[in-house]
């Protein structure tokens, strides 16, 4: 019984230090399933001894000790293991915001203030860029209590606040870039399906952040590659990347090929390539189709076709695009989400998706089709 007693207390130290050295707790399977055995081998010696009359108190202490030693130390494990449940909790707590706002509107800018109030209510810290900092403070003489101003792209946050329009989230996007820090969207603005949280569900929301019930949508971007220095400068579309006309020109001509196989010469006013993010912006005010957010797929738009029977095309988003575009004015604008820049006709455009994506945060009960049915109004009918 000694020697069999001395066989358990080395194999319970064996056992801590083991997972002690390694820094994590025991698996549960086999914790159960050690800590049963352990337990049941000490009770049966206890019982050997008693129906063998061994009255060998100090013995029979040790073995009883030994086997709620490793109770104790079961219920110290199954302590640990729940911390990291707990931990989220306190970290959500303490979350870093970056703030970024529409600089446009000053009536909806007002919103801006009850969010800083539910954030510092939650304790958060405040970032913020200097430019919505400055027009809030000076244009619109509020006091604005930020914990520090952010300058240029280099900074970091838990998450991201865009309050204002799509427009502002495409900024806001493309100052997060590659930092993979998930985007919230208030929306100030009209239409709104990136910005889709409503100024009235600003509390609610942030409830739900700080208990950790929200989702975070990957969505594709785009990337143009070229040999023009502006447009390198930046480079990547969340919505879409546009070929278009001068005002003062003529239609252009705009030869497409896909993964270098030849798709089609376009006579037009200009071209839309979009994700599925950008299927819902520009793309579909000139016709294109609507495209479910994680298709993996791109869209192909003309811009006011001279042929009727030129359409939309739908393409896999992993294929190269190709574009070289003819003018009479002998140049034409590109246009990256919004910010265009002019473009020689001699400058080849290759288009591809790019190797990174955009984090969207989204309530945790949101339905896209939902979203889609609420924004375009479908079932709706206003006659009486």
């Amino acid at each position: 019984a000694y020697e069999m007693q001395r066989s358990l207390v080395g194999s319970e130290m064996c056992i801590r230090d083991s997972f002690t050295t390694l820094g994590v707790s025991p698996p549960r399977a086999f914790l159960n399933v050690a800590t049963l055995f352990m337990f049941t081998l000490n009770l049966v010696i206890v019982l050997r001894n008693i129906c063998r009359k061994n009255t060998n108190i100090i013995i029979s202490c040790l073995i009883i000790r030994n086997a709620f030693s490793v109770l104790f130390w079961l219920f110290k494990v199954e302590i640990q293991e729940k911390m990291p449940i707990l931990q989220p909790k306190l970290m959500k707590q303490l979350m870093k915001f970056a703030i970024f706002g529409n600089t446009y509107q000053p009536k909806k800018s007002l919103h801006a203030l009850r969010l800083f109030e539910l954030l510092k209510k939650q304790g958060a810290e405040i970032c913020m860029c200097r430019e919505f900092y400055q027009f809030l403070t000076a244009d619109l003489k509020m006091e604005v209590p930020v914990d520090a101003l952010l300058e240029g792209n280099d900074f970091t946050a838990d998450m991201v606040i865009s309050i204002g329009g799509d427009g502002t989230f495409l900024k806001a996007a493309r100052r997060v870039g590659r930092k993979q820090i998930p985007i919230l969207g208030i929306n100030t603005g009209r239409l709104g399906f990136l910005a889709d949280v409503s100024p009235e569900e600003m509390e609610v929301t942030f409830e739900e952040i700080q208990a950790g019930r929200y989702s975070v949508e990957e969505r594709s971007v785009l990337q143009l590659i070229c040999n023009d220095r502006n447009l390198q400068e930046s480079p990547y579309a969340l919505n879409e990347i546009a070929v278009l006309k001068r005002d003062s020109s003529s239609m252009i001509s705009i030869r497409t090929a896909i993964n270098g196989a030849y798709l089609n010469t376009y006579q037009a006013d200009g071209l839309v390539i979009a994700t599925p993010t950008g299927s819902t912006a520009y793309s579909l005010s000139v016709g294109g189709p609507i495209i479910v957010p994680h298709s993996n797929t791109i869209a192909i738009t003309p811009v006011a076709p001279h042929s009727l029977n030129v359409r939309p095309i739908v393409i896999r988003d992993d294929w190269e695009i190709t574009l070289d575009v003819e003018s009479r004015s002998h140049n034409f604008l590109v246009a990256i989400d919004g910010s265009s820049e002019t473009c020689k006709e001699t400058t080849q455009l290759t288009i591809r998706r790019a190797d990174y994506s955009i984090k969207v945060v989204k309530r945790f009960n949101h339905i896209f089709f939902d979203t889609l049915r609420s924004k375009m109004m479908w079932g709706a009918d206003g006659r009486r």
